[in-house]
């Protein structure tokens, strides 16, 4: 075998006329030429097909049925050829969703890394929410409270179709006959009183794993002295009471119904009204007409309602829109109810009713002067559903959102870190 090169001798294989060259072993080599000049049946047809077929030829012959086997090239000899693989030029589905991370497939992966190694962190009080376990919780107790007394208890909660009575009976069937609190349709039972030292380890833990049973996955640790802590079994946040899904690696996807925002539909931006195009001109005031499109003689009855509702609720009509406040701005844009329950509507209202219309051709026209292209309000340009984004990682606690927006060289020194 020729360590340095491949020899093609007499290679005749589709549109190739006789062709004889040295390839490289161990080195790039490039193909170009015009289209039709034979690139491909020298790369595919010739060197790769050899190549694959003296390969599978190495199996035995129960092997080779289930491998795909290439026709021998038209070639005289090839000399010094290793094994081949070859990856095919692909035309991917392109949309307008398409980014450079899904097109190279990097999403894919980012996904998957996300729905396993992130972690949860609590959209309320900003904390990392994990799964507890009889063994872990004890382990925190020891550490927060050790040597103290403490009381665990397990919160129940009366079914629509009971009275409280009748669920103290069923605890106290249970041996639960002590009773923290009782507020509204909660009721918080007492699993045990216990004093958080070594010798008590075992009895901690059956108590603590009998208090997760019975309240659903979640109980509380009252100290002596000190704040009372919740834990959870569950994705759960203790001090909040939110529960959170197991994620999944859709949910990371905004091409995906299970991940992509609800309000842009996991493209990042929506079609609104501008406010710049509605009021372009800030010096005017609204009795001079800052509301442009209430210019026309088709919504004359708008501007004369905005003067009307803007009395009474002392909005100045004299004043230039740039000088009104920002709480006056909101009334003229947002309103403060709809138009039959005779209030102001708003230019939001306006617009929605507009929408309403728009299967007429003059209406299309007519929005499409006053909307344009704007960041979601609810992903804020993220695609992705809101519980997405509460997956972090690393030690900057990036969501996947955070790491597509890094350059490159921040990336691959993000990942460095792990």
């Amino acid at each position: 075998m020729n360590e340095q090169f491949i020899t093609i001798s007499g290679a005749r294989q589709n549109n190739l006329q006789n062709l004889s060259l040295k390839l490289p072993l161990n080195k790039m080599t490039v193909i170009t030429g015009v289209s039709g000049s034979g690139k491909s049946s020298l790369a595919f047809d010739t060197v790769y097909a050899e190549g694959q077929r003296r390969y599978v030829e190495t199996f035995s012959s129960y092997a080779r049925q289930f491998l795909q086997r290439m026709d021998k090239p038209k070639v005289d000899k090839i000399e010094g050829i290793p094994p081949a693989i070859a990856i095919d030029q692909t035309n991917p589905v392109r949309s307008s969703r398409s980014t450079v991370g899904t097109m190279t497939e990097l999403n894919d992966h980012l996904k998957l890394l996300y729905a396993r190694a992130a972690h949860l962190v609590c959209p309320r009080c900003d904390s990392k929410v994990n799964r507890d376990s009889p063994i872990s919780i004890a382990k925190q107790i020891e550490k927060a409270f050790g040597g103290q007394d403490i009381t665990i208890s397990f919160r129940v909660t009366v079914p629509h179709n009971f009275k409280a009575e009748e669920v103290k009976g069923f605890l106290q069937a249970q041996g639960y006959t002590r009773i923290l609190t009782e507020e509204g349709p909660s009721i918080d039972v007492i699993q045990d009183r216990i004093n958080v030292c070594e010798t008590n380890r075992s009895r901690l833990i059956e108590d603590l794993e009998a208090a997760l049973k019975n309240g659903n996955g979640k109980l509380s640790v009252h100290p002596g002295s000190g704040e009372k802590k919740h834990f959870s079994s569950g994705l759960n946040c203790p001090d909040c009471d939110i529960s959170f899904k197991d994620p999944t690696p859709g949910l990371f996807s905004f091409n995906s119904p299970i991940g992509a925002c609800e309000t842009c539909r996991g493209f990042g931006r929506i079609i609104d009204f501008d406010i710049d195009l509605v009021i372009p001109d800030k010096n005017k005031s609204l009795q001079k007409g800052a509301v442009k499109p209430f210019q026309t003689e088709s919504f004359r009855e708008c501007q004369t309602e905005l003067v009307r509702f803007a009395r009474r609720r002392g909005i100045p009509l004299e004043t230039p829109w740039k000088d009104l406040s920002h709480l006056q701005k909101e009334w003229v844009i947002e309103g403060e109810g709809e138009w039959d329950e005779g209030k102001w509507y708003g230019i939001r209202r306006f617009f929605k009713w507009l929408e309403s219309k728009s299967y007429k051709m003059h209406i299309r026209v007519l929005l499409s002067r006053y909307r344009a292209y704007q960041i979601c309000p609810v992903c804020d340009g993220a695609r992705l559903k809101p519980e997405a984004l509460l997956w972090r990682l690393g030690e900057k606690n990036l969501n996947i959102h955070d790491l597509a927006l890094l350059p490159i060289s921040d990336v691959l020194d993000f990942f460095k870190m792990f």
